[in-house]
């Protein structure tokens, strides 16, 4: 009796096939509602909207070509790219195919989004930087979960890919996630669920009496384990991002404190565009109101913006501090408490100029040239007690200051990259003035002066050519702080000035008893700071706000309203002609390197912290996983769950995903591209190698001629069959599949020989009392392997990516599978 046979492929119920796709797309975009907790309006979803319907068409189509799987991937992929070129980007070719230009421009806006999302409080205004970031992201979710549930026919794999997509706004909230989104999530999951158990219902009555037969149980559990272990790293990596405003490598703190870190500019829309204010400093004795430093930016990068250049050095802030650059030690200084709030970060603030600070945190550095206090791994600092001199000098004094051209580091000099039409403004914007402390005030007029034109807004308005700031200055004239201390900064170095961006807080509001300043996060804040010698870095804000936050120096407000202080020849004072290029520095060689080789030299940042982190737990499991593999296989662990052969397949999969994925980061430490193309390598040739993995365990049970080597050595040939495109009817008896193998394969005489010798092997180890290995079973197969590849070579599409692996088939049976074997 032959056993049942199962359903051909034309008799799968339409319905499955067809509507797989779209329901898992559907359940995506459910998935997807979840981010409306984070991210706020409702464009975004429109734009996922469209993405996964994209890549979903581009799957049903290409799987209508019989392409592979894997290629169908890639493609949707490309896919991905091209509708993130043309929604986000103005350099693709032909205005949707992502060239080099296009992919530098969308790295761009990408590493702007993360920088967002590391520092920003939800819920987060969708500004385009995050809707490229959530296209993608979804996107690659959308191309995962089509795989899964389509290619690979297990819909329920799905499920861990979808949960993660809920995981990540849930971690990144502040409150609950609103409950429709998971009413709409459970509905679309429990629909996949059902198409799930359709085909699980059609592959049971495909497997009916096929006794040991192999089916898909194998491949189920390699893409489940897959599938693991994309998401948990997806989500860690997401994890790592930062949650409520947490920089990555933070803690997890306690007792759902969220901890606002500030990391340079990125954490100013961040805590500006919050929605609601967080207390995080409260100050005692501090009799005036003054601006409250946190760090210092040095380095203008074209289009990009303003970063910390070289790296801080200095002492442990400990006790009595060094002199900063200009202080000659004069002035009385004030006794001021700081209590953090909710304040986790790398720096630690402080007001004018430092001479001593108490602090229980034994881990900071003071570095005096760039005027912050710092530690090399983020903290809740403790109360601290700083002595600092709050005067200011006179404008006349300022006025009257000496002009150095090397008065501190060449940093504060330059400003490569910057555009004509800039460098015009800023000569033009300090004409007529004949000291330094005059030009910084006419570039602080031209950007807050009555008639300057421009407006704060924390929404800013779209670049209408390739660099920012000239964006900014010329046309837009709409920004918020970031904007406006970035452009002076800039200008202030044009006209010979040395300048850098100061990134912190102004001095807050009074507490109800006025016993103590309370600074909040709608405090954030960037401004000017221009150096004087024998006074240092004095402070200027050119922003044009008028909510009461703003703070005038003394020096900035000894002239009455609507009058000017003209300078005299006595004020007037002795400086060093600028060059023609605007700048009172040296000047540079022609990669815009500095020729004074003396000074310290900036030096590029190392790799992000969540980067090092990342890779170092994929390892540390990648390798965990390894070892336990190689106990179980070798015998040494037996017990519990290593026990179990399902336990033991699924650790394969699983550690050669976490190795893929180590590779990966670790490649990324030198470039992103390498990554991206060793991980798409590793990708492609996945099925290869776990071909080539399972031949070679095919073959050595054939000749350890062990109780399972006539099985082994069937399953050997019907995979070799498989791959040449001619898999066997499961309904088929064993020798009936033999005869079409030979027939469809032209196997020569030798070859026939070899698989009658196999055909006998597995009927005896079936049906004999006493079964035992047949000594010539190992060449038996070798001559059926030597025959398929003379007579029926593979192709290099069907070695790279072989249908036993990406497509298995459950194998014949034998004549009588119904018998009962006969006793031992």
């Amino acid at each position: 009796m032959g056993s049942r046979s199962a359903p051909s492929k034309g008799a799968e119920p339409e319905w499955f096939t067809s509507a797989t796709p779209w329901i898992a797309a559907l359940a995506v975009l459910c998935a997807s509602t979840a981010l409306s907790g984070v991210i706020e309006g409702d464009l975004w979803l429109v734009r996922i909207g469209v993405v996964i319907v994209a890549i979903t068409v581009t799957g049903a189509f290409l799987r209508a070509t019989r392409l592979p799987p894997p290629l169908v991937a890639i493609a949707q992929v490309a896919v991905l790219l091209c509708l993130l070129t043309a929604l986000h980007t103005r350099s693709g070719i032909f205005l949707f195919i992502p060239g080099p230009d296009a992919l530098g421009e969308l790295g761009d806006v990408l590493a702007e989004s993360v920088a967002q999302v590391q520092t920003g409080v939800p819920p987060v205004h969708a500004s385009p930087a995050i809707q490229a970031l959530v296209v993608l992201a979804i996107g690659l979710v959308a191309v995962l979960v089509d795989t899964l549930a389509v290619a690979a026919a297990a819909p329920a794999a799905s499920g861990l890919v979808l949960l993660c997509v809920f995981a990540v706004p849930a971690s990144l909230a502040d409150e609950m996630l609103p409950f429709w989104t998971f009413i709409l999530g459970a509905a679309a999951f429990a629909m996949l669920l059902a198409v799930d158990g359709q085909h699980r219902h059609e592959a049971w009555r495909g497997r009916l009496g096929s006794g040991s037969a192999s089916g898909s149980g194998g491949s189920a559990t390699s893409v489940a384990a897959i599938a693991m272990v994309i998401a948990l790293v997806v989500g860690a990596g997401f994890t790592l991002v930062g949650t409520v405003g947490r920089l990555p490598g933070s803690g997890g703190g306690g007792g759902g404190k969220g901890g606002i870190g500030l990391s340079e500019m990125t954490s100013l829309r961040g805590m500006l565009n919050r929605g609601r204010s967080a207390e995080v400093f409260y100050v005692r004795g501090m009799t005036d109101p003054t601006y409250m430093r946190a760090s210092t930016l040095a380095q203008y990068v074209p289009n990009k913006g303003w970063e910390r250049g070289s790296p801080p050095g200095g002492q442990p802030a400990r006790g009595e501090l060094p002199p900063q650059p200009g202080d000659r030690g004069e002035g009385k200084t004030t006794r001021i408490n700081i209590e953090p709030r909710d304040w986790r970060s790398f720096w630690l603030p402080t007001y004018g100029a430092v001479r001593r600070i108490d602090t229980p945190d034994d881990d900071y550095q003071f570095d005096p040239k760039k005027g912050v206090i710092y530690t090399q791994r983020e903290r809740e600092p403790e109360s601290y007690e700083l002595d600092t001199v709050m005067s200011t000098p006179t404008k006349q004094a300022l006025r009257l200051a000496p002009t150095q051209a090397n008065a501190v580091d060449r940093e504060y000099y330059k400003f490569d990259g910057v555009e004509q039409p800039i460098v015009d403004l800023a000569r033009k914007a300090v004409a007529g003035a004949t000291n330094d402390f005059d030009k910084a005030a006419a570039l602080t007029s031209f950007f807050n002066g009555p008639t300057s034109g421009f407006t704060y807004d924390l929404k800013t308005g779209g670049d209408v050519t390739t660099d920012a700031l000239t964006d900014f200055v010329v046309r837009g004239k709409v920004g918020y702080c970031e904007q406006f201390a970035s452009a002076m900064a800039i200008m202030a170095r044009v006209v010979g000035l040395p300048s850098r961006v100061a990134i912190g807080f102004t001095a807050g509001v009074m507490s109800a008893d006025n016993s103590y300043r309370v600074i909040s996060t709608e405090d954030a804040h960037a401004w000017v700071e221009i150096f004087f010698p024998n006074y240092g870095w004095m402070t200027f804000d050119p922003t044009p706000v008028n909510d009461g936050r703003g703070i005038v120096p003394p020096y900035l407000r000894e002239t009455a309203p609507g009058q000017e202080e003209v300078p005299t020849a006595n004020t007037q004072t002795e400086s060093t002609s600028a060059s023609t290029t605007g700048s009172a520095q040296p000047s540079t060689s022609a990669d815009g390197t500095d020729g004074d080789q003396g000074l310290p030299a900036a030096s590029s940042q190392g790799p992000p912290t969540w980067h090092l982190w990342a890779l170092g737990i994929v390892l540390v499991l990648a390798a965990l996983l390894s070892l336990l593999l190689v106990l179980a296989l070798l015998g040494v662990l037996s017990a519990g769950l290593m026990g179990v052969s399902w336990a033991r397949k699924l650790l394969i999969p699983a550690a050669a995903g976490l190795w893929l994925v180590g590779v990966g980061l670790a490649a990324a430490l030198l470039s992103w591209w390498l990554a991206a193309l060793l991980v798409v390598a590793g990708v492609v040739l996945t099925p290869l190698l776990v071909r080539a993995v399972r031949r070679r365990n095919h073959l050595h049970a054939v000749t350890a001629l062990g109780p399972s080597a006539a099985t082994a050595a069937w399953s050997e040939l019907m995979a070799e069959s498989i791959d040449r495109g001619a898999p066997v009817p499961v309904a088929e008896t064993i020798r009936i599949a033999a005869r079409r193998l030979a027939r469809e394969h032209n196997l020569d005489d030798a070859g026939k020989d070899g698989l009658r010798t196999v055909i006998g092997a597995i009927e005896r180890s079936w049906y004999s009392p006493n079964p035992a290995a047949d000594p010539s079973l190992p060449g038996a197969v070798a001559a059926v392997r030597q025959s398929l590849r003379l007579n029926a070579p593979l192709s290099l599409r069907a070695r790279l990516f072989p249908k036993s692996v990406l497509k298995p088939t459950p194998a014949p049976v034998a004549d009588t599978a119904e018998r009962e074997p006969a006793g031992v």
